[in-house]
């Protein structure tokens, strides 16, 4: 029998599989801070909460995934479905070999970007269809989800800047192409609230890092570990 995730219905209409641990994304355009405000996140969970904390990013996260990530962004051009399909492929394997053992453990798995970004990047910017790209990686991940997505919000004209080093595929893509994306991101956080929020990322690191955290905080499963003597909080 199909999964839900194999039907035309919306993110909104996936149920989270049960799990102990607790799943967050950072999604975004370019050069808005995502590998900053995880690394944050991850290191203020495992100092004043006790918790395992799995960092990790999309594409990229496994060994496979690096050989995928070199592939889809310095490789040789390719079409917008092979781009899609590789994103899809990384992301299948990404979920199966290592976020959900480590969910299923009880960690917390923080990731540098997610599904949102295929939806934004190649069903949106591409113009392949959001519904589509969304539908291939309901099915890649059988339908996992993060209990929350933090979306990192800003012009794209002002994060094209902030980069170093040579542009990949996707930064090299054109201004016309990060605006799509960019209200691609704003449109399916305004029709999820329950699970995204958005960060103007225009301001400073720790005053991003603040208002991150509280609304980690406020996750229900989010207690302190109990460490040997003490009683969790």
């Amino acid at each position: 029998m199909p999964g839900r995730w194999a039907g035309p219905d919306t993110l909104a209409h996936v149920i989270h599989p049960p799990s102990p641990g607790l799943f967050l994304s950072f999604e975004g355009g370019e050069g808005v801070g995502k590998s900053t405000q995880a690394r944050l996140l991850a290191d203020w969970l495992r100092t004043t909460l006790g918790r395992e904390v799995v960092l990790t990013r999309e594409p990229g996260g496994t060994t496979l995934g690096i050989e995928l990530r070199n592939a889809v962004l310095h490789g040789a051009e390719i079409d917008a479905r092979t781009e899609a399909l590789l994103y899809a492929t990384d992301r299948a394997h990404h979920v199966h070999s290592l976020v959900r053992p480590a969910l299923a453990r009880g960690a917390v798995v923080i990731t540098d970007r997610y599904l949102d970004s295929s939806v934004a990047y190649q069903g949106n910017g591409r113009d392949l269809g959001a519904a589509e790209v969304e539908r291939l990686s309901l099915w890649a991940t059988e339908g996992l989800l993060p209990h929350l997505t933090v979306l990192l919000d800003l012009d794209p004209r002002i994060g094209l800047t902030r980069l170093t080093g040579d542009p990949d595929r996707l930064e090299r893509a054109g201004i016309d192409f990060h605006a799509r994306t960019r209200q691609a991101f704003l449109d399916r956080a305004a029709a999820e609230p329950a699970r995204w929020v958005v960060v103007d990322a225009s301001r400073g690191v720790d005053e991003i890092h603040r208002e991150v955290r509280a609304r980690a905080e406020a996750l229900p499963g989010l207690a302190p570990v109990a460490r040997d003597g003490e009683v969790a909080r």
